[in-house]
């Protein structure tokens, strides 16, 4: 049995997003926008906290990686609501490079990359949430 589950899963979503960004960019050969970059940027490291964290059964885990996966989730919103034209394109902080709002994929007609990402960062969220109060109630 796996002990910790909560943050075993949290660690594995934020590898496959971690690969699948990869994959968008690598393989794909899809241009990450100024906000996919900033997501990366506090993704990635929550692949290698997590782990250790996990491994180690450190306690203080939660202070490691929440802070990653709000700021993560906030850069999402943010990503949505310009993605989604809630925000005026006026706003935009996508100066150089691809757009922030291009439309690069669409699946089933509404999964973007924006909509991945925010769904990482807050499914790893309320994973480090669920194990923080599970940890504070054994205790």
């Amino acid at each position: 049995m796996i002990q910790r589950p909560y943050v075993f899963f949290a660690w594995f979503v934020s590898l496959v997003a971690m690969f699948g960004s990869l994959f968008f960019s690598e393989v794909m050969k899809l241009p990450p926008c100024v906000l996919c970059w900033y997501q990366r940027i506090l993704m990635y490291p929550l692949v290698l906290i997590l782990a250790v964290g996990w491994l180690l059964k450190d306690r203080n885990l939660f202070w490691y990686a929440f802070p990653l996966a709000i700021g993560g989730w906030l850069i999402s919103i943010y990503h949505n609501l310009l993605y989604y034209g809630v925000i005026a394109d006026s706003i935009i902080p996508c100066t150089e490079g691809i757009s922030c709002t291009s439309r690069q994929i669409e699946w089933f007609g509404f999964l973007t990359i924006p909509l991945m990402s925010h769904a990482a960062f807050k499914l790893i969220g309320i994973l480090l949430l669920i194990e923080r109060r599970k940890g504070r109630s054994s205790a």
